[in-house]
């Protein structure tokens, strides 16, 4: 397994990368859990999904676009 992939998938960058997006007051993806679940959520699912990561069998849902609508009449895609 790789140096950088273990450093991705250790307990302390994954609490801070949860604590960020707890801060920021991140929005809820596409697969309905919201931020304030999230917590549960990992306890119950991080293992597994960790494994599939190392194991390369780990896919991710695809990513909700919401239309930004701007001033000029634009509508740049944002990823949310």
């Amino acid at each position: 397994m790789s140096e950088l992939l273990e450093k991705i998938l250790s307990n302390d960058n994954m609490n801070a990368a949860y604590k960020r997006v707890c801060a920021n007051k991140g929005a809820g993806g596409v697969d309905d859990v919201a931020v304030e679940e999230l917590g549960d959520y990992i306890k119950e699912h991080w293992n597994g999904i960790r494994e599939q990561i190392r194991h390369r069998e780990y896919k991710p849902q695809p990513v909700r676009r919401v239309e930004i609508p701007k001033p000029n009449g634009g509508v740049p895609w944002r990823k949310d």
